[in-house]
């Protein structure tokens, strides 16, 4: 069974030259996974769940369990083209075309065990086991034709008796370069031949030779020109006396002929299970596909060249290309189609109000009779998923799904298939965006204005809601110096309301805050109410006071000047606005408005100059202006007048 695919542009170096190709080294394999520079060949020990890569670009050869995981690696084979596995499982083979030579190891080990020495400047090449021996192509000194080698494990050179025959075939390739092989368990002895001569690309080889005796004997042969277009992979068909090239086109071979046996879809290479399984690289994806079928059962994204079959079928392992070389990836259930489910619902819908769902479950392998989708509804309410009736559904896979919403928010449907013995199990889901019922809140004194140190009762006032019926106040006093403040948290009244008193000493936004439920939406409603600053003024150094007329006034001799001292709520930067006016004409006139700062202390002490004059009638107050008295945290505050009056 062949257990490779070395890609065109490989072999064609390889005929061209005997370096190493110009492949970007990997760094050192990684615990978990298998890197390779340049791949080498790749082979599968179902007994041991191992598989072992060929790494041309580091003369090596690596081996990993099932997982990826390397286990053991060996180093010093140059040039290493290709791999085989003895029919028993103990002998790795490599061809190391590098140095001419067939390399033996103990698979258990990597230990090297014996090295066979070809003698020809091109190969060995591709390598398979079969009949006992190991079977090597390569091209033929004497003419530069691909010919056919082997080496017989049995024989002990130290006898006298070379294990290594070259010029196997019986008949000449014409082929320039060393031919493809495959071999396959259920036909011992049996190897597939395929090339296109490189150098003349008129010429290409098919052909299936027995080699289970002392001379290989030719079964079925094609050297002809165009006929094949190109052979760039080929593989035995096991249990069917057919031949499979480029992972396409499918040859029965009989009476030493070829003939055309039907076709999978177009792709570039292939493997074969031992129960007859495909799986074909097609562009960056490799597909499987039942004997001479004609869609797959299952694809997977692989951007790979090179891949082979655990023995059992139960999975692929392909060398993947990444940053820096190839990583071994194991394609696992090859046989369990993936179906394709499409799920539709609207992208809004009406909380409370019935919507649909649709969509369709189809596949490549047929669905069973009365399948049916698991239907999941994940929202506010059911944020760990709500089972909905099952669906069954219909003869063309599509289904219809009812359902009534009753939260809000975002509302995921999720549909699902169970899988069965012939498809794994998948899901899919759409969101809707159910919005949420705008709930009544209302926060009242919004704009009231209140002397300072007034304590104010702020109530909100909540409409109906599902379950949550708790609302938040909050008091955010203005300036940077005090912060946001939560005043009270709590279930309103049963008629919907709830209080939180604010001291007011400063102008100050009220806030409720309603979280909302799962059916009701978070609302916030601001208050903004304001504060006037305590501002008084204290007057000294008069004689008396008494009244003129209904006004009593502080009395000074003419001479004396009056101290006044004023008192006001203090914030850091405060000015008081001192106002100054003077009796005249039967009016009060302005004669003076000035700014003087405050004490830490809250007070601002401002003397006047005394008139000199008797009889003289003047009035002043202390005004704390909003913004103009260098801050805006309190609302604009008129102190009461304080009358003066100058006597002799």
């Amino acid at each position: 069974m062949r257990t490779r695919t070395i890609s065109t542009a490989t072999a064609l170096a390889v005929f061209f030259s005997s370096v190493v190709l110009s492949v970007a080294a990997a760094g050192p394999a990684s615990a978990v996974t298998a890197t390779i520079g340049s791949p080498a060949g790749i082979v599968v020990d179902g007994i041991g769940q191992r598989v072992f890569v060929g790494d041309d670009t580091n003369d090596r050869i690596i081996v990993a369990d099932y997982s990826g995981k390397v286990l053991d690696s060996v180093s010093g084979i140059d040039g290493i083209f290709d791999l085989a596995l003895s029919d028993d499982g103990t002998t790795l083979y490599a061809a190391a075309r590098v140095s001419h030579e067939i390399v033996a190891l103990d698979a258990a080990t990597l230990d090297i065990k014996a090295r066979y020495p070809v003698a020809t400047s091109i190969g060995p090449l591709y390598v398979e086991f079969t009949g006992g021996k190991a079977w090597f192509t390569y091209e033929d000194q004497s003419n530069g034709h691909g010919n056919l080698g082997s080496v017989d494990p049995a024989v002990d050179p130290a006898g006298g008796t070379d294990p290594v025959t070259l010029g196997q075939l019986s008949r000449d390739s014409g082929i320039g370069g060393g031919p493809l092989l495959d071999s396959d368990p259920s036909a011992p002895g049996l190897l597939a031949v395929g090339a296109t001569d490189f150098f003349d690309m008129t010429k290409d080889l098919m052909a299936v030779v027995d080699v289970s005796g002392a001379t290989p004997q030719v079964t079925a042969w094609h050297n002809g020109d165009y006929a094949l277009n190109y052979v760039s992979d080929i593989d035995l068909v096991p249990g069917s006396p057919q031949v499979l090239v480029d992972g396409t086109d499918r040859h029965a071979y009989a009476d030493e002929k070829f003939t055309a046996a039907g076709a999978y879809p177009a792709g570039q290479g292939a493997d074969i299970a031992p129960n007859g399984l495909v799986a074909q690289i097609s562009d960056a994806n490799v597909s499987v596909y039942r004997p001479g079928g004609t869609k797959p059962i299952r694809t997977y994204a692989a951007d790979t060249s090179v891949l082979a079959w655990a023995p059992d079928a139960s999975r692929i392992f392909a060398l993947v290309s990444s940053p820096g070389g190839y990583t071994l990836k194991a394609l696992t259930d090859p046989t369990l189609n993936v179906p394709s489910l499409t799920v539709n619902a609207p992208s809004t819908a009406t909380r409370g109000s019935k919507l649909t769902v649709t969509g369709k479950l189809s596949a490549t392998v047929p669905l069973p009779s009365g399948a049916k989708l698991q239907l999941t509804r994940t929202d506010l309410e059911s944020p760990e998923g709500k089972s909905l009736p099952a669906v069954t559904l219909k003869a063309d896979g599509s289904y219809t799904v009812t359902d009534t919403p009753l939260a809000g928010g975002t509302v995921t449907y999720k549909v699902a298939y169970a899988g069965d013995a012939a498809h794994i199990a998948v899901s899919a889901s759409d969101k809707v965006t159910v919005p949420l019922t705008t709930p009544t809140l209302t926060l009242n004194k919004n704009g009231n204005v209140y002397n300072y140190g007034t304590d104010v009762s702020f109530s909100a006032h909540l409409g109906s809601t599902y379950k949550n019926r708790t609302v938040e106040i909050w008091a955010n006093p203005f300036g940077g110096d005090k912060p946001n403040k939560l005043l009270k948290t709590g279930t309103v009244n049963s008629s919907g309301n709830i209080s939180a008193t604010v001291d007011m000493t400063r102008d100050t936004e009220v806030t409720a805050v309603f979280k909302g439920d799962t059916r009701i939406a978070p609302r916030t409603v601001k208050s903004t109410a304001y504060a006037r600053v305590n501002a008084t003024t204290a007057v000294s150094k008069h004689y008396k006071t008494a009244k003129i007329g209904s006004t009593s006034y502080y009395w000074f001799h003419k001479s004396t000047d009056p101290l006044l001292t004023t008192t006001m709520s203090y914030y850091k930067g405060r000015k008081q606005r001192f106002d100054l006016q003077v009796y005249s004409s039967g009016k009060w006139h302005s004669a003076a408005s000035e700014y003087f700062a405050l004490g830490t202390n809250g007070k601002s002490a401002v003397s006047l100059e005394a008139p000199g004059k008797s009889g003289i009638k003047a009035r002043m107050r202390s005004v704390y202006v909003n913004g103009s008295s260098g801050d805006s945290v309190n609302s604009t505050t008129y102190g009461s007048w304080k009358y003066l009056y100058f006597s002799n």
